[in-house]
């Protein structure tokens, strides 16, 4: 039984183990909204130690970060499919953004105030104006390939801006930023999007870049577009001399795939959430449904030592994501089977469906509409799913 699921739904009281990882998160986190917290980057020593400081959102501090190319010497297949994932295009460059080469203009309007996205050569311009006065500013960066959506930084008044409205694929337009107010803005400047404070931007740079995200403060400079190979495994510098020199025990690098299922949650969760740093944000309803390792940590089936149920056990983050349904048949049937071995010692098994279909996910890991967000997110929450069942915290 997974310690921390005390108290999710039946108010029983939070074990030890519980409160000590909660009292991690409560001091690693800047601001709730915000996925960077002390537990998130935490990791197994017992099964291979990672570098010194070492979390997937954060820098590692004086590292050498040699860039993709230098892994792909060795890791060809590995990195160029990679690079291809909506990872490592979680934040690009307008010069390359295809969301933005492909619409010359976008629009949107609320209430007084109009909105565009144009345009200029290489450039994108992001423009507001409530019909007297406009603002604009060239975008920076674009974050989010686009799958679902995408969202626009610019400095404005010397400062990061979040735009207060982004582009949707499945309405191909503009809309209100998921995480903004839906009230209207008081002024133009509001109107313009979210300042982003200093704990703010490490946090979405972090989790979108990498590199830029240093210990105390956002370093742009050094950032590397996109979740790539030295986000998730640290910095390479080290691991490829010792690779030249012949030292193959001391690699210098880190491998998330030999972390344990908790740990592993944790790590990546420090980007897509952990169960404690959404409880503490109080995050209720279907507005939780995008944060995974939260929602597979309240399965009934979970378990903290099973490694057939970590996020590796259906994704590979090497590669892009699969949509087929008929793809993680397999996955879920492994859960099923009794097992025991070195890595796994105690034997856990389940019936398989009664009712005997295929697409497992389709009725047990069911898709919801996330309110604003113009997507339909697979629930990680693994359950059996009856007619007007209410959706689960």
């Amino acid at each position: 039984m997974h310690l921390c699921r005390l108290e999710r739904r039946y108010g029983q009281l939070i074990s030890k183990k519980c409160l000590q990882r909660l009292t991690l998160s409560i001091f690693g986190l800047g601001a709730l909204w915000y996925p960077f917290s002390a537990s998130g980057g935490q990791m197994n020593q017992s099964r291979q130690p990672s570098p010194a400081g070492f979390q997937p959102n954060r820098a590692v501090p004086g590292a050498h970060y040699i860039g993709s190319q230098a892994c792909a010497e060795c890791h060809t297949d590995k990195v160029h499919s990679q690079q291809a994932t909506p990872m490592g295009h979680a934040l690009e460059m307008p010069v390359v953004c295809q969301v933005l080469h492909s619409h010359s203009k976008l629009q949107f309007r609320e209430g007084s105030y109009a909105y565009a996205i144009e345009r200029d050569g290489d450039r994108s311009i992001y423009k507001v104006t409530d019909g007297s006065r406009t603002i604009s500013e060239p975008i920076l960066w674009a974050f989010g390939q686009g799958i679902m959506g995408q969202t626009y930084v610019f400095l404005h008044d010397g400062t990061y801006r979040e735009g207060r409205v982004s582009f949707y694929k499945q309405t191909d337009g503009l809309d209100i930023t998921i995480g903004h107010s839906v009230s209207l803005p008081r002024s133009l400047d509001d109107a313009l999007g979210r300042v982003m404070v200093p704990d703010e931007a490490q946090a979405c740079f972090g989790c979108h870049s990498t590199a830029a995200a240093g210990p105390k403060k956002l370093e742009v400079d050094r950032m590397i577009p996109g979740v790539t190979c030295e986000s998730c495994h640290g910095p390479g510098e080290n691991h490829i001399a010792a690779m030249k020199a012949g030292n193959l025990e001391e690699k210098h690098i880190f491998n998330p795939a030999t972390l344990g299922t908790e740990d592993l949650l944790n790590f990546c969760g420090a980007c897509h959430r952990t169960w404690e740093q959404v409880a503490l944000m109080g995050l209720k309803g279907v507005n939780n449904v995008r944060f995974q390792p939260y929602r597979l940590t309240n399965s009934k089936c979970y378990d903290a030592d099973d490694h057939r149920i970590s996020c590796l056990a259906c994704h590979d983050p090497h590669d892009d994501l699969k949509h087929e349904p008929a793809f993680y048949d397999a996955k879920g049937n492994a859960c099923h089977r009794q097992e025991q071995s070195k890595s796994f010692a105690s034997k856990r098994s389940a019936a398989t469906c009664r009712v005997g279909k295929q697409l497992c996910v389709t009725c047990h890991m069911p898709k919801y509409d996330l309110p604003g967000g113009h997507y339909r997110f697979t629930d990680h929450h693994i359950r059996i799913v009856k007619p007007n069942d209410p959706y689960p915290n």
